[in-house]
C-alpha cells in the first residue's frame, strides 16, 4: 500500500512547490515520528470544531449539561455562513445531535448552538476554548469563534492541533464515537463525512477536516493498527484529495516506524517539544481562491475526480487502499449506515421525515411545476436551506460573517452552489436512497479551488 500512496502523493507533489505543515505522532506517548513546519502558525478553519467538541464534552463530563440537553437555535446561529443545517430560529436540537451534525457535516450553525448552550454566548465560549488551550499547552492557539470561519485571530498550528487531538483521544475515550461517524441521515437528507479516509484507509478512526481560502485544505486524521494509534496533521494542502493522500502517507510512514531501539528512532522528541516558528500564519487566499481557478474548490470533490479519471492521483490512492496490504489493521469495511439525527428531543417515527425538512419540500415541488424552472435553477437560487427559507422568506441583511461566508463559499463547503446543496435540505425527488457504501464525494482537481479568507 505504501508504494501506491507514495506514487500518488509524488504525482501531486510535481504540480506544486510550496510550504505546508505536516506532523505525525503516537497518540499514547506523544512521540513525534515526522514533522515539517509543525510549529508554524496556521489558520485552522473547521478543524477548530475539534476544540468546540472538546469544550462541549468537558462540560458534559463535568455535569454542566448532558447529551440529551435540548438547545435552541438562535438568530445568531441562523446568521452563520454555510455550510450549515439551516434550521429556523427556535428549533430545538439536543447536544448529541448537534455534535453529530458538527463533526460530520461541519455545520457552522451547530457550532454556535453548542457554544451558546455551553457558555451563553460565542464570546464566553471562545474564552473557554482559549482557557482549555492554555491548559493543554497549545501555546500557539487563539480562538474567537467556535466554527473556524475566517478571522485574523483564529490561529493554531500542527503542533497544537496534534496536542488537542491527543487530549480528545486520551481524556474522552467514551466519546470516541463522534470522531469517526460515517455520515448522518435526516429524513431523506444524507451527508457523508468529509474525511475520506474513514471507511477506506485501513484502521482510520478520526477526526476532522477544514477549509477556508486562507488556510488551504486541512485535516487531523487518526488511525489504529495492532493497538497503536497515530495522529496525522496536514495543513495547507491544495485540495481535499491531496489532503487525504498526504495524511495517508504520513500515517504509513508512522506505522512503518517501529518501536525498536531509540537510536533507530527519528530525533523529533515529543509533540510538546516542537518549537514554535516566529512567523505569522501564511495566507493562501490568492493561491487557493484567486481568479486563476477554473471553478471554486469543494470539500466533497474526491470521488468525482476518481470516477471521471481512473488514472488520477486520487484514484490511484483509492485503488491502493486494500486491507490485505495493511498488516495489523482491522479489516476494511464500507463506511456503514449514516446515523440518524433529528430536531426536537425525541427521534421521529421510523420512516418519518422531520418537520423542518418535510414541510417546505412539497410547496417547492409545486412551485417548480408551476413556473417551470429546473431543479438546478431552484438550488442555485437559494444558498440557504429550505428550513431557513421557510422561517425567513425575505432575504436577510448580510451580516459581516454572512458576507464573508457567501464570498468565501463557506468553511468546508466550497462554492455557493455546493453550500446550497449541503445545508440540510432534502435531495431532489429523483434521488435514490443512499446505499450503505460510500457515495461519490466531489473532489476538486488541483486546478480547482474556492473561497476566500481574511
Amino acid at each position: 500500500m505504501w508504494v501506491g500512496i507514495a506514487c500518488a502523493a509524488t504525482s501531486f507533489a510535481t504540480t506544486r512547490a510550496r510550504a505546508e505543515a505536516l506532523l505525525v505522532i503516537e497518540a499514547d506517548s506523544g512521540r513525534v515520528l515526522y514533522a515539517q513546519n509543525a510549529g508554524q502558525a496556521w489558520y485552522p478553519a473547521s478543524v477548530t470544531k475539534l476544540m468546540t467538541a472538546y469544550v462541549t464534552l468537558r462540560a458534559v463530563k463535568e455535569g454542566r449539561l448532558s447529551l440529551d440537553t435540548p438547545l435552541t437555535v438562535s438568530p445568531n446561529a441562523v446568521a452563520q455562513s454555510p455550510v450549515k443545517m439551516g434550521f429556523a430560529v427556535g428549533t430545538v436540537v439536543t447536544v448529541d445531535n448537534a455534535l453529530k451534525m458538527l463533526m460530520v457535516k461541519s455545520a457552522n450553525d451547530m457550532a454556535v448552538v453548542l457554544a451558546e448552550g455551553v457558555a451563553g454566548s460565542i464570546e464566553n465560549f471562545a474564552g473557554e476554548m482559549n482557557a482549555n488551550a492554555r491548559q493543554l499547552g497549545m501555546i500557539q492557539s487563539s480562538f474567537v469563534n467556535p466554527n473556524g470561519l475566517p478571522a485574523d485571530d483564529q490561529v493554531s498550528s500542527a503542533r497544537d492541533l496534534a496536542i488537542l487531538a491527543r487530549a480528545l483521544i486520551r481524556e474522552l475515550p467514551e466519546y470516541d464515537y463522534y470522531w469517526h461517524l460515517p455520515g448522518i441521515r435526516m429524513g431523506k437528507m444524507v451527508r457523508w463525512n468529509y474525511n475520506t479516509l474513514i471507511g477506506r484507509y485501513p484502521g482510520a478512526d478520526g477526526m476532522k477536516t477544514g477549509f477556508i481560502c486562507a488556510s488551504g485544505f486541512n485535516l487531523v486524521a487518526s488511525a489504529t493498527r495492532n493497538g497503536r494509534r497515530l495522529i496525522a496533521v496536514v495543513l495547507g494542502a491544495p485540495s481535499s484529495a491531496a489532503r487525504a493522500l498526504k495524511a495517508a502517507q504520513l500515517l504509513e510512514r508512522g506505522f512503518n516506524t517501529n518501536s525498536g531501539p531509540s537510536w533507530l528512532m527519528p530525533p523529533f522528541g515529543t509533540v510538546e517539544s516542537v518549537q514554535p516558528i516566529a512567523a505569522a500564519p501564511p495566507n493562501l487566499r490568492d493561491e487557493m481562491c484567486g481568479g486563476h481557478r477554473k471553478r471554486p474548490a469543494s470539500e466533497d470533490e474526491d470521488d468525482l475526480v476518481a470516477n471521471n479519471n481512473p488514472e488520477s492521483p486520487y484514484a490511484v490512492f483509492l485503488a491502493s487502499l486494500h486491507p490485505g496490504k495493511a498488516k495489523g489493521a482491522a479489516p476494511l469495511q464500507e463506511k456503514g449506515e449514516p446515523v440518524l439525527v433529528y430536531t426536537g428531543t425525541k427521534p421521529p417515527a421510523p420512516g418519518a421525515q422531520t418537520a423542518t425538512e418535510s414541510k417546505p419540500e412539497k410547496p417547492e415541488k409545486k412551485k417548480a411545476a408551476a413556473v417551470k424552472p429546473t431543479a438546478k435553477d431552484k438550488d442555485d437560487a437559494s444558498p440557504t436551506s429550505a428550513a431557513t427559507s421557510r422561517a425567513a422568506p425575505k432575504a436577510k441583511p448580510k451580516s459581516p460573517a454572512a458576507k464573508d461566508g457567501a464570498k468565501d463559499a463557506a468553511n468546508d463547503g466550497g462554492s455557493a452552489t455546493a453550500a446550497a446543496s449541503g445545508d440540510g435540505t432534502a435531495p431532489k425527488p429523483k434521488a435514490k436512497k443512499p446505499a450503505p457504501q460510500p457515495p461519490p464525494m466531489v473532489v476538486t482537481p488541483a486546478a480547482d479551488q474556492s473561497s476566500q479568507a481574511k
